[in-house]
């Protein structure tokens, strides 16, 4: 199977107001190597916390946007980088558990090539329908798929995403068969849904919130274990429903980073993440601030891993080398 895009799903675009560049410091020069574009949630996470990590840590710390390679590009230069505080790396937490699961043979292992340094903000995802679908609630969603399974299709933003596999437990739950359709991102799906080519999709709830406003598409359900604070529609748990999946942004460092210098980095971006400024602008472009110990990230990999290691060895999905 080719590599596609390996994207849990970005958030929606970034806000002006905290994507720019970091003001230099008198310190050493340190990146941030974010896996994906420039002009994303994640982009604009690593930005402001590139202008608000810079003066604590003194360092002039610049963000450096490496995709391509279902974001292993990115992992593998923050994998080789030296461990000496020059290199942060900024990814979504999917890249650092479900890639390793999908490989045909894992060229990193989070664990042992990677320091735990935050969980900085999570995202959520939804179930959304467009106008081909006649159904005002996720009940008679339901009742829609089991009286059209020819039209049972849905869009993701890429293969082997959270979405992806959200999806084949959505269909192993309900029993029906479900066709899933694999894009290159979150705008072409909406586009799809509006002009009635696709039925529904799995997607993130920064991607639909704007449409669904805006009347185009129809947001269901959340697959977040509580109510979003950003759109008020019923959680899958609520129908009955035992999936919960969201997804959030960790920052690591290399192995061999001293845990001194992660402690401090970790304090730094939680100071940043906890400033009401900060939280009120990330909380408008769909990311909920956490700013965790390197002990709450790997803990969280570890609940992840855990949940969704028999999911996806269930569907056998492999992406090769």
């Amino acid at each position: 199977m080719r590599r596609r895009d390996f994207l849990a799903g970005g958030a929606a675009c970034a806000l002006a107001a905290i994507a720019g560049e970091a003001s230099a410091q008198s310190g050493p020069l340190t990146k941030i190597i974010f896996p994906f574009a420039a002009g994303g949630g994640g982009d604009a996470l690593c930005r402001v916390l590139a202008q608000n990590m810079s003066q604590p840590l003194d360092r002039n710390i610049i963000v450096e946007n490496r995709t391509g390679g279902d974001g292993l590009i990115g992992i593998k230069a923050a994998k080789s980088a030296n461990p000496d505080g020059t290199t942060i790396l900024v990814t979504t937490g999917p890249t650092m558990y479900l890639l390793p699961m999908v490989e045909t043979q894992p060229t990193f292992d989070t664990a042992r090539d990677f320091v735990p340094v935050s969980q900085l903000a999570r995202f959520e995802f939804c179930v959304v329908i467009g106008p081909a679908v006649d159904a005002r609630d996720f009940t008679q969603f339901v009742a829609w798929l089991k009286a059209n399974p020819d039209k049972a299709t849905f869009g993701v933003p890429s293969n082997g995403t959270i979405p992806h596999f959200a999806g084949s437990r959505l269909e192993e739950v309900l029993g029906i068969k479900l066709t899933r359709v694999a894009y290159r991102g979150g705008a072409p799906i909406m586009n799809d849904l509006i002009g009635g080519h696709l039925p529904f999709a799995i997607g993130t709830l920064t991607d639909a919130i704007p449409q669904h406003r805006a009347g185009g598409v129809k947001v269901l359900a959340v697959t977040s274990a509580e109510r979003s604070p950003f759109l008020e529609v019923p959680t899958l748990k609520e129908f009955g429903i035992d999936l919960v999946a969201d997804a959030w942004y960790g920052m690591w460092l290399p192995a061999g980073a001293s845990p001194a210098f992660a402690k401090q980095v970790s304090e730094a971006a939680a100071a940043a993440l906890a400033r009401p400024e900060i939280r009120e602008k990330l909380l408008a472009i769909g990311l909920i601030p956490v700013g965790s110990t390197p002990e709450g990230l790997t803990r969280e990999l570890a609940a992840n891993t855990a949940f969704w290691q028999p999911i996806v060895k269930a569907t056998g999905y492999k992406i090769t080398n």
